[in-house]
């Protein structure tokens, strides 16, 4: 949508410009592109799987 170059932001600049600029629909895929991309990255869909996570990550 624009011509930003997106390559060239940091996480926290790319995420501001996204909560500036919320119908940047490429914008926002890449910053999920870099979410994604992270080591360890959890993903719960219920209370029941985020308790039982960060349970698991307390006694570690």
């Amino acid at each position: 949508m624009s011509n930003l170059d997106y390559k060239q932001l940091t996480e926290a600049e790319l995420r501001k410009y996204i909560k500036s600029h919320p119908q940047d629909e490429d914008a926002f895929q890449h910053y999920l592109s870099i979410i994604r991309a992270k080591p360890n990255r959890v993903v719960v869909s219920t209370d029941e799987q985020l308790e039982a996570e960060l349970k698991q990550r307390l006694t570690s």
